[in-house]
């Protein structure tokens, strides 16, 4: 019998237990750390996490996981599933371009859960964290785009991720890992129908990748058997999902190239497939100096599942909001940016802002399709009212790894989003605690209960 394609992965995550890794991966690791917690505590603060905690407060009050902003104490898979559905709110969270995933979701929702319920260290919960992310990324990146058309990737790779990074923290052996990531397969669901209308199931897809990965884990650890060729087999994860997956080259190079390294942290707080247009737009007007009142018409042509997902121009919620490629440039060319206040009720109950949204057109560009997903791009056309016309070209979005943030720019990123929920000085604090996450001898220092009200 042929060796399964996830036994490469289940051997990572056992090596990962101890191994060492390179500096920059390291410290790779802390961004991913606390771009999550940026994005993570305002969306604890509203629904559907609210809700959540309502709906299983009986499973509040015992265990060692955290849960945010508040800081109520949960069992792991409570606090993964709700972390898990907080972190991928409010459209803040980091993106593996190549995969069309956010990983950050599931896997650091996940790691946090168990290794604060485990009282593992810091460095602990970095192992996990890299492991989750190597391993899930590069199934992210093997089966889309194709696993795209139907599917949510962070709400189905992400379980394979969320397991392996769980395995990992609880030092799983190479066979309980192997079955741990076998069940993740199993167990995996999202589909994209979720993106379609102003529901919760996207969110939530985050909650079930991170809770369900854990689960897979645990019970691993105690002995439960999966079916190890889950996404090679003939009615296995690849060709129910997606079809004709080339498993050949998976895992080539896992452990030598870091994919952690080549994250996408969020600029704007969107759906990142408007980010290149917005980028574009507020290029434009910085090179012409033009108002959104004099703005004639905008065209944004870009790749085609920008054109479906983020194509709409009337919104009538959030949600719609933050999905509207059209409202997002409008609200930029208004504010200067495209931030968290954008999408409040006051922001946009601002009739000029549909207004402007509404002459912005999205169309499908073919340069910027074939460039997907390696490149997510976009060609900007404003027409303004006295007869000229300018045009950009965003090759890449601000964030992507080919034009990233820089550390000060993720920790004021950070504490834009930190500082409302928890205060500037637990957010100061966790900000350091995150930076120096190696040295903490137990994760439960990374976030205590007198850290959990704003002040």
């Amino acid at each position: 019998m042929s060796t399964p394609v996830l036994a490469a992965f289940a051997g990572f995550c056992a090596d990962a237990q101890s191994r060492d890794f390179p500096d920059d991966v390291w410290h790779a690791a802390k961004r991913c750390v606390l771009d999550y917690y940026g994005t993570t505590l305002p969306g604890g603060a509203v629904a559907p996490a609210t809700m959540m905690k309502t709906a299983f407060a009986d499973m509040l009050g015992r265990g060692g996981a955290r849960i945010l902003p508040m800081g109520e104490i949960a069992d792991a898979r409570t606090a993964a599933l709700i972390n898990g559905a907080a972190s991928h709110t409010v459209e803040f969270d980091d993106i593996y371009r190549d995969g069309i995933y956010h990983p950050g979701v599931p896997v650091i929702s996940a790691a946090l859960a168990v290794a604060e319920s485990r009282g593992v260290s810091g460095e602990m919960l970095l192992r996990g964290v890299i492991a989750g992310y190597e391993v899930s990324n590069r199934i992210a990146e093997t089966v889309n785009p194709a696993h795209y058309a139907f599917w949510h990737t962070t709400g189905t790779v992400g379980t394979f991720g969320a397991a392996a990074a769980a395995a990992t923290i609880l030092g799983l052996d190479e066979e309980q890992a192997l079955n741990a990531l076998a069940n993740a397969g199993t167990l995996a669901a999202g589909l994209q129908q979720a993106f379609r209308g102003d529901g919760m199931a996207k969110p939530m897809h985050g909650g079930h990748a991170a809770d369900t990965g854990v689960m897979c884990a645990i019970s691993a650890s105690a002995g439960v058997t999966g079916i190890h060729d889950m996404l090679e087999g003939e009615r296995g994860f690849g060709n129910a999902m997606c079809g004709g997956v080339d498993w050949s080259k998976v895992s080539s190079t896992l452990g030598d190239d870091f994919t952690i390294l080549r994250m996408t942290v969020k600029n704007h707080a969107a759906c990142g497939h408007g980010h290149a247009a917005i980028d574009g737009a507020l290029q434009l007007q910085r090179d012409h100096g033009f108002t959104p009142d004099d703005v004639e018409r905008i065209d944004a042509g870009t790749y085609g599942p920008a054109v479906e997902i983020v194509g709409a121009q009337e919104t009538t919620s959030a949600f719609e909001a933050k999905f509207s490629l059209p409202y997002c440039v409008a609200v930029a060319l208004y504010d200067g940016s495209c931030r968290m206040k954008a999408f409040t009720d006051e922001r946009r109950a601002d009739p000029k802002l549909h207004a402007l949204a509404k002459k912005v057109f999205v169309s499908k560009d073919d340069d910027c399709d074939a460039a997907f997903p390696k490149r997510r791009s976009a060609k900007v056309k404003v027409a303004l009212n006295d007869g000229s016309v300018h045009e950009f070209y965003a090759p890449t979005r601000r964030g992507d790894p080919d034009s990233p943030l820089s550390d000060q720019e993720l920790s004021e990123k950070y504490r834009e989003l930190a500082v409302p929920e928890i205060g500037a000085e637990r957010a100061a604090a966790l900000e350091q605690s995150v930076w120096s996450l190696e040295t903490l001898k137990s994760v439960s220092e990374l976030y205590p209960a007198e850290r959990a009200a704003a002040e």
